[in-house]
């Protein structure tokens, strides 16, 4: 079996991964609906659909704009 490289977000590190997966790994459906229902809640961030093909450019435009907050 072939190991894939993985790229991380940058400031990331395998351990991380490692803890995100396992608290979604034990989370409970009604732990988990309650977070997805906060979310929905949250103020100031908007949820939408989007096409799948513009993802890669909305990250992109999320990442230039926090840049911009970081050295602003």
């Amino acid at each position: 079996m072939t190991t894939k490289k993985q790229d991380l977000p940058p400031g990331w590190d395998h351990e991380q991964l490692r803890a995100i997966a396992e608290y979604y790994d034990n989370q409970s459906d009604d732990e988990a609906i309650a977070e997805a229902e906060a979310a929905l809640e949250a103020e100031g961030e908007t949820l939408m659909m989007v096409p799948t093909e513009l993802v890669p450019t909305i990250r992109k435009l999320i990442a230039r704009r926090q840049q911009q907050e970081a050295s602003d």
